[in-house]
């Protein structure tokens, strides 16, 4: 639901961007007369901060949700301050809004309201009314105290989807516990099988992003949908309960079901593959590239290309068993006959007989990937402060509903006078307390 401004400031903000994008293969934005989201019409609720709750909420405003983020007044989303760096301006200046929060809240309108008082209860009560999705990433208990948890707003709306995303769950004897990334990813054991295998050459790592809210929030997006499938069909709303320990749990995939099979624990392996050898990076004369042979086929073709076709086959390594096998003799040798070329020569070589392979770009050169420029995942949006925003696109393609690109993260409040006037007007909703 965009209003006659937004709309303005869309196609101007369109027509700006579209110069720019012409050179460097930035998507502008979705264009006036564009197709609906496929959740047009769906109006979401979105009380999270920080990432896991704000990552979900974006997702489904790219997909035509109306998503209206509820901020603390005076300070609003946590990551607002999360900088340097900031969005600067058109004069180099900083405009005071985090990077970190333009990665999360891209298609949203925020209001502030104060949660802790009655009057803002009251508001958020009125705000469910005529919402479809509630999305809340508070611990556990804590909106009960508010009469804003799931038992008290389905008596008001039994039709409301509620999706509370926690680190640890509604049930169990941690649920009262805060949720961290960094925490979650030690304990689900995602940092027991990431990092270099010799601890003396780095030990366990996390991920370079925060993997479990960043994939907790792509879960609830799912769960959102599937609700409201659910509801279209019965009339029904439900309690959504996403945690994040049990999404990395379940992200562990092919390992778990190794040590469910076997008994025995994976450790790590740094940039080698457990089961496939192969399938790493290695040391070229002027940096490093990364091999992924998927299949003994392939193999052939890389120490073809290597000028040591006899390696293909040597016993020890003519299958991919045995090359898993005999690793430790297997990678050396590779390591001694990469290292003699440059990156750019082996992988032009490998690429031309369908060996898997790549270089490790750091994001200057991602964002001038003719790939990537190609897919429209840089989105310029006109901004308020800034003028453009660049920001980085939705990956899912749709071919009746795109993804929607109508408005830049919010200012915090930017939407209060538009919204408080029209969606808390009385309703037919009787505020008791």
């Amino acid at each position: 639901m965009t209003e006659p401004a937004d709309q303005a400031a869309t196609q101007a903000g369109a027509q700006t961007g579209a110069q720019t994008g012409a050179q460097t293969g930035a998507h502008t934005g979705s264009l006036p007369g564009a197709l609906p989201g496929a959740l047009t019409g769906v109006r979401v609720l979105d009380l999270s901060r920080v990432l896991a709750g704000p990552w979900c909420g974006q997702l489904l405003a790219d997909m035509g949700a109306e998503v209206i983020k509820v901020e603390r007044p005076g300070t609003g989303d946590d990551t607002r301050s999360w900088g340097p760096p900031f969005l600067k301006d058109a004069a180099g200046q900083d405009t005071g809004e985090a990077a970190y929060y333009l990665a999360a809240n891209r298609g949203k309108k925020s209001v502030t309201i104060d949660l802790s008082t009655r009057q803002g209860q009251a508001e958020i009560r009125r705000l469910v009314a005529r919402s479809d999705v509630l999305i809340e990433n508070y611990k556990f208990g804590q909106l009960a105290k508010y009469g804003l948890d799931y038992a008290s707003l389905k008596v008001q709306k039994p039709s409301l989807i509620y999706c509370s995303i926690t680190g640890f769950g509604q049930t169990g004897p941690w649920r009262h516990r805060a949720g961290y990334d960094f925490i979650i990813q030690a304990l689900s054991g995602f940092m027991s099988v990431t990092g270099e295998k010799d601890a003396a050459h780095g030990g366990p790592q996390k991920a370079g992003v925060a993997i479990s809210d960043l994939f907790t929030g792509v879960y609830a997006g799912l769960a959102v949908v599937s609700a409201l499938y659910h509801r279209q069909r019965t009339g029904e709303g439900q309690h959504l309960d996403l945690a994040l320990l049990d999404v990395m749990v379940a992200n562990l995939a092919n390992l778990n079901t190794s040590y469910l099979a076997t008994g025995r624990v994976p450790g790590r392996t740094g940039n080698a593959h457990a089961n496939i050898v192969p399938y790493q990076t290695f040391p070229c004369r002027d940096g490093h590239i990364v091999v992924a042979v998927g299949n003994d086929g392939q193999f052939q073709k890389f120490c073809e290309v290597l000028g040591h076709a006899g390696l293909a086959s040597d016993a020890r390594f003519a299958t991919n068993p045995e090359r898993v096998r005999n690793r430790e003799e297997l990678v050396p040798l590779l390591e001694a006959i990469l290292i003699q070329r440059e990156k750019r020569a082996w992988i032009d070589a490998l690429e031309a007989v369908g060996v898997p392979c790549g270089p490790i770009n750091n994001l200057d050169e991602v964002f001038a990937n003719p790939q990537v420029q190609a897919r429209g995942l840089r989105v310029d949006l006109p901004h308020p402060l800034a003028g453009t925003v660049k920001l980085v696109g939705n990956p899912i393609k749709m071919s009746g509903t795109p993804p929607v690109y109508a408005l830049a993260p919010p200012l915090l409040g930017q939407h209060n006078e538009e919204l408080l006037e029209d969606l808390l007007k009385p309703s037919q909703y009787d505020e008791r307390r």
